[in-house]
């Protein structure tokens, strides 16, 4: 490979542009497509349900492996298997073939997650300045999705996915080993069960990620609820998207400097005032304001603080299983807050459904104030 590729900062770019892009491809217009080929919603539910569990079960082994061995070889691997995934979807023309070759890809796209974050922070680069670019893929790959679809051909999204892994592996390919070289470190904890700041951090993670599942999920029926065409909708969420952009480019200004603690009650607070917003069924503007300014912002915002509370939580030869961790408990409390909230909107409004949200999440964000949480020394955001 040219040395002046190795490790540069077009390297991270390819990388990180194209797998958030890739992941918005393959996923984000999936009912449609489902839909659109004469399958029922029953079956859209099937396949969505199943590359959640599928993920569930396998992002601890995922994690557990990117510990032990070559992190970068091992994503190459899981990339490399994601793209024949895409292939097998292609060609898939029963039910289970298709929730099976979905599954796949999905449980690869979830499971190599954390450990793309991680990168981002052990990158020779600014966090900010290489995460910006997972930000803007996943927006531009949620509008080239519909692109595609309308202008092209349905089946065009998946073969477009099939070009963009490709990028993605040439971006992680020009990546640096020892980026992702775990230190001992003596003075933090394993993933044991004595370790209980951690898992009073996991539950808390869980609840906020499951609250804040449900609040992407059904905010695009809310504005069609409220009287909004689908194309005004999306673009509206396309916008959300790139507002959390001002976050990431200036975490290096922040996020190593402010308390763990304190990160976290500014984010459970944004999603408070955006619960309270949508349970008091203000007028449209007022809610298309506040998702603007919270939705994506807040979830960025946790993403960060993921990061830098398992950094001062978890022996650094353990990070990743820990952020693997996280991620299936987020999947774990995703499900149930999901069957929840659409049992509950089955009898209720939506109103009424984001005030038991606000009260759940209120009711996490007290133990929150009552738990001491360390901080890292680290300076993971800054460089």
């Amino acid at each position: 490979m040219l040395a002046g590729y190795k490790n540069s900062y077009f390297s991270y770019f390819l990388m990180y542009n194209f797998y958030y892009l890739s992941w918005a491809l393959f996923s984000v217009l999936i009912s449609v497509y489902l839909l659109d080929r004469g399958y029922r919603a029953s079956d859209v539910s099937l396949v969505v349900s199943g590359s959640f569990l599928a993920s569930l079960l396998t992002q601890p082994l995922i994690g557990s492996l990117t510990d032990r061995y070559d992190a970068k070889k091992l994503n190459l691997a899981l990339f490399g298997i994601a793209m024949i995934g895409a292939v097998l979807f292609l060609m898939a023309d029963t039910l289970w073939m298709i929730a099976g070759s979905y599954a796949l890809v999905m449980l690869i796209l979830n499971g190599t997650n954390p450990v793309m974050e991680k990168v981002a922070t052990a990158s020779p680069y600014a966090y900010g300045r290489i995460r910006i670019w997972g930000t803007i893929g996943y927006a531009l790959g949620s509008q080239l999705a519909g692109l595609i679809y309308d202008f092209v051909s349905p089946q065009a999204i998946f073969i477009a996915f099939l070009g963009t892994m490709a990028l993605c592996v040439i971006g992680l390919a020009g990546t640096d080993s020892l980026a992702m070289e775990k230190k001992p470190e003596k003075e933090k904890n394993s993933l044991k069960s004595g370790n209980k700041k951690f898992f009073i951090y996991l539950g808390l993670a869980g609840v906020f990620f499951g609250i804040t599942n449900v609040v992407n999920t059904y905010a695009p029926a809310m504005f069609q609820a409220k009287g909004l065409d689908m194309s005004v909708t999306s673009a509206i969420l396309s916008a959300a998207v790139l507002c959390e952009a001002p976050i990431v480019l200036w975490s290096g200004k922040f996020m190593d400097r402010l308390e763990t603690k304190t990160l976290m009650l500014i984010a459970f607070g944004l999603v408070l005032v955006q619960l309270g917003v949508y349970a008091l069924d203000l007028k449209v503007g007022a809610m298309v304001a506040i998702t603007l300014m919270a939705k994506h912002p807040a979830g960025m915002l946790f993403i960060m603080i993921n990061l830098k509370a398992v950094a001062s939580l978890v022996d650094a030869n353990r990070q990743i299983s820990a952020l693997a961790l996280v991620q299936t408990v987020k999947s774990l409390f995703s499900i149930g807050f999901q069957n929840v909230a659409g049992n509950l909107l089955n009898v209720v409004p939506f109103a009424q459904v984001y005030l038991i949200c606000g009260c759940v999440l209120g009711v996490a964000l007290l133990v929150l104030l009552g738990v001491k949480l360390p901080s890292t020394s680290q300076k993971l955001f800054q460089k």
